[in-house]
């Protein structure tokens, strides 16, 4: 079973690149982080399991990341959750089973509000819920708040962080709930994580209104959770729910 690509093409005239592997079971959904793109080790990684095991597995790149086209300096949370929206909507069928990374676990929440009939679980690793207004807002070094005065950008950790995104993203702050979320979650978060602090993912575990929701510390752990043992528990526990 050979892994197939194309682009997703938007009624803005964008195009959202995709790859697939066509299989059995709830379709598992890779949502990145972000600045981050569908060829990180944990995307391959779920593409290399779905490959063994015959699954169903789409990844694809949000609007300015990646091989999709778009200016990733406008791009905002809204922006970003359409883009999830047309994927499911578009190119899936059935239950599906979400796999969010840092700010993917945010958009993955958000699309489980929304499409709430089709999330059959969810897997959020280091969820990054409100990372705007929890974690980067607050955060803002005097040079930083400068730049964002008088340009609209600075340089987050490598990383350009807009005023659009900052101003987009209180709008769709999910915390402290209730979300309405009953699908099963699973969320492994790293206890060295210096970018989404493990408190930060258990204000989430409050949040979600659904009993099944299995909290995993992994006390070592950073933020990115690509080492081997990491990918062993990832693909562990999106196993379990698929």
């Amino acid at each position: 079973m050979s892994e197939t690509s194309g682009a997703l093409a938007r009624p803005d005239g964008g195009q959202l690149a995709w790859r697939r592997t066509a299989g059995a079971g709830p379709t598992v959904v890779w949502l990145g982080g972000f600045g981050s793109d569908m060829t990180g080790t944990k995307a391959q990684a779920l593409a290399d399991w779905a490959e063994r095991r015959g699954h169903d597995y789409l990844r694809f790149d949000y609007s300015g990341h990646g091989a999709s086209s778009g200016n990733f300096l406008q791009g905002s949370i809204t922006r970003w959750r359409a883009d999830v929206l047309a994927v499911i909507d578009e190119m899936t069928q059935g239950p599906l089973v979400l796999v969010g990374s840092s700010m993917g676990g945010w958009l993955s929440v958000l699309a489980a509000v929304a499409r709430p009939e089709r999330i059959g679980g969810m897997v959020l690793i280091a969820p990054a819920p409100d990372f705007t207004e929890a974690l980067v807002k607050p955060n803002l070094s005097p040079e930083a708040a400068r730049s964002l005065a008088r340009d609209g950008v600075f340089e987050g950790a490598g990383v350009p962080i807009t005023r659009l995104l900052l101003e987009d993203g209180a709008r769709w702050s999910v915390l402290p709930g209730p979300l309405g979320v009953q699908a099963p979650v699973r969320i492994l978060q790293g206890g060295r994580d210096d970018a989404v602090p493990w408190t930060h993912a258990q204000e989430l575990v409050k949040a979600l209104a659904g009993e099944d929701v299995v909290f995993t510390l992994i006390k070592d752990g950073d933020h990115r959770l690509s080492r081997p043992q990491d990918l062993e528990r990832i693909i562990a526990a999106v196993e379990e729910l698929t």
